[in-house]
């Protein structure tokens, strides 16, 4: 499952784990602490889980259908928040409105007992779409959330009209052999290290059962050490896609052109009169990280620019 990586710097597993944690804090805590007041919260009791979200945008006083722009989900990556997104959200919610949710065991969302799986958390966020009545709704997901986002188009279609996928990778060899090496050592025995950690700093403050730390790390560590490969269902996938990913992130270019050529990307030129161009965009954001990649005013404006797209031929 599509998680959190390491800066390449060579230290022992547990080591690189708490680098991990601190880089991908700081632009959640940075932004945090000038962010503005955040809209009131809500939950919604969904397919078994107790789902939070939060409603931005200029109709968030009222609901989240209530914008002329289709809503966006947008969804985190694994051990952060909502938070991640502070500061890029003002952004994204200034023409539509966007459903900020904490996944499974994130955030404040409580955990259940079921392992952190991307096709499960799909049909969360398929039922909350459904819950909200905003579907087909515009999906937008970070890491762990680009793999739910993308379970999500996989497996309700007709709860997604836009599909943007961040740092995500579909396979899990996908990763750099020393990134793969590293999530094998994620577990709870990494607890009370990272509580040194902004990131841990973030959960304790907001989660509802702050004891769930290290069962939140076993279940990621459980994840990331699972195998995958969503590569024959993708082609399947009928939802305008945008691939993001940074050209320094914890997986090579190749692997996000790989997956732009699964939707049918990459095979034609794309013609002046565009009859070429595929259903899916493909975005490497130049000297970005997977660490700050969320944050970027480069990415909320790729973001915006793609799901303002006129409608026009598919593939």
């Amino acid at each position: 499952m599509p998680e959190m990586s390491a800066p390449v710097v060579r230290h022992s597993p547990s080591a690189r784990i708490l680098a991990i944690a601190a880089a991908l804090a700081t632009t959640a805590h940075a932004a945090n602490a000038g962010a503005q007041t955040r809209p009131t919260g809500r939950y919604a009791e969904v397919n078994g889980i107790r789902l939070y979200y939060e409603i931005h945008g200029p109709h968030a006083a009222a609901s989240a259908d209530a914008s002329t722009a289709p809503p966006l989900v947008l969804l985190h990556g694994g051990l952060t928040a909502i938070e991640i997104f502070e500061p890029i959200l003002p952004a994204l919610a200034a023409g539509r409105t966007v459903v900020a949710v904490d996944l499974q065991g994130h955030g404040r969302t409580a955990d259940i007992d079921r392992p952190l799986d991307a096709r499960s958390m799909a049909d969360d966020i398929a039922a909350l779409i459904e819950h909200l009545g905003i579907g087909p709704a515009d999906v937008m997901g970070y890491s762990l959330g680009g793999a739910v986002v993308l379970q999500t188009a996989i497996r309700h279609p007709t709860a997604v009209r836009r599909l943007v996928t961040v740092s995500t990778v579909f396979r899990r060899d996908g990763y750099y052999p020393d990134v793969l090496q590293q999530q094998g050592s994620m577990s709870a025995a990494a607890a009370e290290a990272m509580k040194q950690t902004p990131m841990y700093g973030l959960y304790a403050a907001v989660a509802p059962r702050p004891e769930d730390w290290p069962r939140l790390l076993d279940k990621v560590g459980a994840a990331l050490r699972e195998g995958y490969d969503f590569s024959r269902e993708i082609p399947a996938i009928r939802a305008r896609t945008l691939i993001v990913a940074g050209d320094a992130d914890m997986f090579p270019p190749s692997h996000a052109v790989e997956m732009f050529a699964l939707l049918g990307g990459g095979r034609r030129d794309g013609g002046w009169d565009r009859s070429g161009v595929a259903n899916v965009r493909l975005a490497i954001l130049p000297g970005r990280t997977h660490y700050d990649i969320a944050g970027d005013p480069a990415l909320a404006a790729t973001v915006i620019a793609f799901l303002d797209e006129p409608e026009g031929p598919g593939r």
